[in-house]
């Protein structure tokens, strides 16, 4: 399975826990992302763009435009109270999932052949 295929069901949740921490614009996202996975993530417009619009249109989300220090408008993304419950149940299913994925994985080893 590729790492966009594993992404795809996974975006909104990497963006509600980063939204979680702070409210942030889209080249923020972007590059926090990419800090915290030390560059397994590496999030284009063409992926990031859709989710949030997306996820603001549901509801777990709320961009608002402000104007920064040196003058430019910057849409900031805000969790929303609905965008909390919808993590914390996609938090809750992450670990069940995990641990089901590394009892049966941690007990298995690949053997080289030869």
């Amino acid at each position: 399975m590729s790492q966009q295929e594993m992404l795809k069901g996974n975006t909104e949740t990497l963006l509600l826990s980063l939204l979680l921490l702070e409210p942030m614009y889209g080249y923020q996202i972007v590059k926090e992302i990419n800090t915290r996975s030390s560059g397994y993530f590496d999030f284009k417009e063409g992926t990031l763009y859709p989710a949030l619009h997306r996820m603001e249109r549901d509801g777990l989300i709320e961009g608002r435009w402000q104007n920064t220090p040196g003058g430019m408008r910057r849409r900031y993304y805000y969790i929303t109270l609905k965008g909390r419950f919808v993590l914390t149940d996609r938090q809750a299913e992450w670990q069940r999932f995990s641990r089901a994925m590394n009892s049966v994985i941690a007990r298995s080893t690949v053997q080289p052949e030869g």
